[in-house]
This record gives C-alpha cells, structure tokens and sequence, in this order.
C-alpha cells in the first residue's frame, strides 16, 4: 500500500511522514517544491500542483491512499485524477468551522473542499483542526528581535493543537484497516484554552527569558497579514479573533479517542519550537 501525502513542504505533511515512515510504510510525497522539504531517506518525493491536475497523474499512480491539503483554486480536478488512479481513501485536511458558500474566505476554501472530496464517490475523512499551535511562529521575528509579541487581541482564546497530533490522527485514519472513520469528520483541538498572552508566556518560558505582549494597532496588524494572505483573509482572521477575546475556546477529545494518547500541550510545543524563537528560520507551511 502506497499513501500519497500532498502538500509536502507543510509542517503537518512533514510530521506525517516521518510517522509513516517510522511506522513502516510506504510513502510517496508531493508538491510544488517537494526537494525543499528536506525529507527523509525513503520516502518517493514527486513534484505536483494540486492547483493544475495535468501534474498529478504520476504522484497518484498506485497510491491507495491520500492525505490531502484543501486548495484555495478548488479540488475538483485532482479528486477526478484521484478516482482515475484508484484511489480508495482521501484524508483531507479541512478546518473548524468549515463552509461552503460562506462569505468568509477561510471557511469557504474548506467547505468547498470538503463538498468536492465528498462528492467525489471516494471514501473520505475530514480532519477540522481549530487553531493550529504553528500559527505562532508569526511572532518569531519580534521575540527574537525584542522579546514581544505584537498584537491586538492579547485576551483572545484558542485551543492551539501541535502539528505533530494532527498528523498521528492522520497517521491512524490512514492506516487503520476498519471503517470506522470512512464518512467521519474529526475535529481536532490542543488540551486546554489560552489567551494569546498565555501563550506568549509559555513561548518565553521555552525559550528561558521573558516574553511581553505589545498591543498592536488594527491597521499595523492588517498591514502584518498582509503577507500571509489576501485582504479577505487578514478580515477573516480579525473578526474570528475579536470574536474569541474573553471566550474560552471549545476543546475535543478527539485527538486522545484515536491516537490512545492526550494532545500535546502548547508548552510542548513551544519547547518543541524553541530554536524557532532564537534563531533566524523560514516559517514553515502549515
């Protein structure tokens, strides 16, 4: 059994991999710069655009299985070349509150995922993380720089969940022989709620030295997002988190039900990311 895991550069593919390689199986990774994510030994790395099918046919011969990013440009074509190759199960890695038709773009790009993976006529599973525990590393560059974190909502909540959790949730999905997550939609948060300050917090416990909170002016926050997404995009992010200040995020077992373990905690994760916050690094995807 081949399982193809798309979107190789991203921190969540990346940590799948390893998994999967660990756990003694076969991989096949893919993307538009597969090389530059430095993988591991073994693994079949082929370069592929989930945003032009023409280029999947190759990375999906033989594949059972896929682990798949939802594309901003839709998928539609790749779940035709998908279901042309044969494949018997698509993991896909949605999003909390997923949507289609909404307004908002973020929900939008998940939902109209999830509705072409569904209606592809391919066994499927969505995975819907809430935060992710990566979106931190935006504030690398000023903790490093001054030990602060910049931003305009320190109250606001989230359940941040490590990468590594929402790849060994992926990892057993793809690799259980049962049914019993085919037409199942998993929703995956960390252990507990924090405040962006919390969170700045544990980052500078990790990394041994204090680390304040900055309150940041909405058009210098606009301006910041500005290189993380279109317009569209930054506005999404704004209302979801002013939407959370002062309320605590919702949190799921999921993650503990079928890995058999408890999700990592943020401070985990900032221990696990130190070196990000005290040395230059190039972000990763998610």
């Amino acid at each position: 059994m081949t399982i193809l895991v798309t979107g190789a550069r991203g921190a969540i593919a990346r940590s799948l991999i390893e998994q999967l390689l660990t756990a003694g199986h076969k991989v096949r990774a893919a993307g538009r710069e597969p090389a530059a994510a430095r993988l591991p030994a073994g693994v079949d790395v082929m370069e592929a655009d989930l945003a032009r099918p023409e280029t999947l046919g190759a990375a999906l011969a033989g594949a059972t299985k896929v682990f798949v990013y939802a594309e901003p440009t839709g998928l539609d074509g790749f779940v035709a070349e998908a279901r042309a190759a044969g494949v018997e199960h698509i993991v896909l890695l949605s999003a909390l509150g997923a949507e289609p038709g909404s307004a908002d773009r973020i929900p939008r790009i998940h939902g109209d995922a999830e509705q072409a993976v569904a209606g592809s006529g391919i066994p499927w599973t969505f995975l819907r993380p809430g935060g992710f525990a990566t979106n931190a590393l935006q504030w690398a560059g000023s903790v490093r720089a001054e030990g602060t974190v910049c931003d305009p909502f320190p109250e606001s909540h989230a359940a941040p969940v490590h990468e590594a959790d929402i790849a060994a949730v992926a990892a057993r999905v793809l690799t259980d022989p049962g049914t019993e997550h085919l037409g199942a939609v998993h929703v995956l948060t960390g252990p507990g709620s924090l405040t962006r300050r919390e969170q700045a917090e544990q980052i500078g416990a990790a990394i041994g030295r204090p680390v304040r909170i900055v309150r940041q002016s909405l058009d210098d926050h606009r301006a910041e997002l500005a290189q993380w997404g279109p317009p569209d995009v930054a506005e999404a992010l704004i209302r979801t988190a002013e939407e959370a200040v002062g309320r605590p995020a919702e949190t799921t077992g999921t993650v503990q039900e079928i890995t058999g373990r408890p999700p990592r905690s943020f401070a985990e994760w900032a221990a696990d990311h130190a070196a990000d916050f005290t040395a230059d690094f190039t972000a990763p995807e998610s």
